[in-house]
């Protein structure tokens, strides 16, 4: 968590991380402890894409086609990643990835459909974190491509 503040804080972001009360495991949970819709939500999903790590921020009401998301970036397979892919790649553990404070750079895509929201939720290292943030932030401090997901 200290990573991502740390990352945050170099990007120029004023939202602060928070810790919710109960762990948000998903992003229902996470927009029930929040008081928002759960589109608002920025889930950060780790995929393989022909071995390279490709980090998706998509809203917690959408599902990622993986063909759609392939042709995007020019990869023959995507698919979601192994937990300990996951945390080689972001140092964090799946439940908690947050969009910054990676080890090394990771491409980023970045659903446009968190547009919609004047605030959106993402997650800040570690499954009880959190950060307020908007679309514009999200494309901006992650050098993200904002696209379709699905």
């Amino acid at each position: 968590m200290a990573k991502v503040a740390a990352a945050l804080r170099e990007h120029g972001v004023s939202g602060e991380v928070i810790t919710l009360p109960e762990p948000a495991p998903t992003a229902a949970a996470a927009a029930e402890q929040l008081g928002c819709t759960v589109g608002a939500i920025a889930n950060s999903l780790v995929f393989d894409a022909d071995g390279e790590p490709l980090l998706v921020l998509t809203s917690g009401a959408h599902r990622v086609n993986t063909e759609l998301i392939a042709r995007h970036v020019g990869a023959t397979r995507v698919r979601r990643a192994s937990p300990e892919f996951v945390r080689q790649a972001t140092g964090q553990a799946i439940g908690g990835v947050a969009p910054v404070g990676h080890p090394a750079p990771i491409r980023t895509l970045v659903d446009k459909w968190l547009a919609r929201h004047e605030r959106v939720w993402a997650a800040g290292g570690h499954p009880r974190t959190v950060f307020p943030t908007t679309f514009e932030e999200l494309v901006r401090i992650t050098g993200g491509t904002p696209v379709e997901v699905e």
